[in-house]
């Protein structure tokens, strides 16, 4: 994988973060916290996937690695509801 395909396969994943934060409505973070989070998201969405035996949907194929956009997104979002709930509210 080049530099250019990584950086591209960033972008995108910051593109599934952030759009997963603003499904669940909780953006905390800037563009590296919405990175790791697409990131994260495909982990978790394709293990969630593979479990249930769905298959991949909306998969982007970049330098002979495939990155599920789909599955990201919907990881990423159970990721930020389950970090929403464990974060204390603030109560003014």
């Amino acid at each position: 994988m080049s530099i250019a395909q990584l950086l591209v396969l960033l972008v995108v994943a910051g593109i599934c973060g952030s759009v997963a934060q603003g499904i669940v409505g909780y953006t905390h973070g800037g563009c590296l916290v919405s990175v790791a989070l697409g990131l994260i998201g495909a982990l978790v969405g394709t293990w969630l996937a593979s479990a249930v035996g769905l298959p991949e949907l909306l998969p982007l194929h970049l330098g002979g690695e495939t990155f599920p956009i789909l599955w990201s997104i919907i990881g990423a979002a159970l990721f930020v509801a389950v970090l929403g709930f464990l974060r204390p509210r603030r109560t003014w």
